[in-house]
């Protein structure tokens, strides 16, 4: 992730560097986030976080360091664009959460035809376009009119994801998971002793999850799985699923 997020943005830029000096509207865009310290962006992803704010860190240096010659500004999407990605982590429907690639194009052209004066600077996709005077962003939904799954580092809406993924579902329970009894339990309502680790997540993500439709891990990362508690003992649950599925 570091070699190919940070090491990767650096290198690449400065072997690009030699000839964008040639030209005399230069621009380097970098994918990546306004650099955000809440904890909450570095907690249980800590290491995506690292690499996806050294692009940013890019972003500050260069811009400084090649003032004048070539502008360096960095792009975000203010909610989840639809892409290979995100279908593997949200699986299928995930995509009327999403908004169309179409909208990044725009934003970036929007940055590329600006003077390169205009550098160092942390872009938003839907902010830019709103500057051109773009009022209509159905325009780049898949599903026009379904709610958005905020994307990641903007602290705007930093629970919206996770409340969504909350309601969301036509039914809704509880279930608890016993392994600490000999036997084991299992059953509908809240358990005896106080829960190790509490998910929430919608039932139909519930039922993909248990029947090994959809990963734990690619659940949690994109947001349908909600995990309060021990994580030490979800990923010992997710270890044993797979054990389990795999003999069925």
């Amino acid at each position: 992730m570091m070699s190919v997020n940070t090491r990767g943005t650096y290198l690449t830029s400065k072997a690009c560097i030699p000839f964008l000096k040639k030209s005399k509207v230069a621009h380097i865009l970098n994918l990546s986030p306004p650099l955000n310290l809440n904890p909450m962006w570095f907690k249980q992803h800590c290491a995506y976080t690292i690499a996806k704010y050294g692009m940013s860190m890019c972003v500050l240096g260069m811009a400084e360091e090649f003032r004048g010659e070539i502008a360096v500004n960095a792009l975000w999407p203010r909610t989840a664009i639809h892409t290979a990605a995100m279908d593997m982590l949200g699986g299928a429907g995930v995509e009327s959460q999403c908004r169309k690639v179409d909208i990044i194009a725009d934003a970036a052209y929007s940055i590329f035809k600006r003077p390169k004066s205009f550098t160092g600077n942390f872009i938003i996709d839907e902010n830019i376009l709103k500057e051109e005077g773009i009022k209509d962003f159905d325009i780049y939904a898949i599903t026009p009119g379904h709610p958005l799954l905020p994307d990641f580092f903007l602290d705007e809406h930093p629970d919206a994801v996770m409340e969504e993924k909350e309601s969301y579902g036509e039914d809704g329970g509880t279930w608890f998971l016993d392994l600490k009894s000999k036997g084991g339990k299992v059953g509908h309502g809240e358990p005896s002793d106080r829960a190790d680790v509490v998910m929430s997540m919608a039932t139909e993500d519930f039922v993909k999850m248990f029947s090994g439709k959809l990963k734990p891990t690619m659940a949690f990362m994109s947001g349908k799985l909600k995990i309060k508690g021990n994580i030490a003992l979800a990923i010992k649950l997710e270890k044993l699923m797979t054990h389990m599925n795999s003999r069925l």
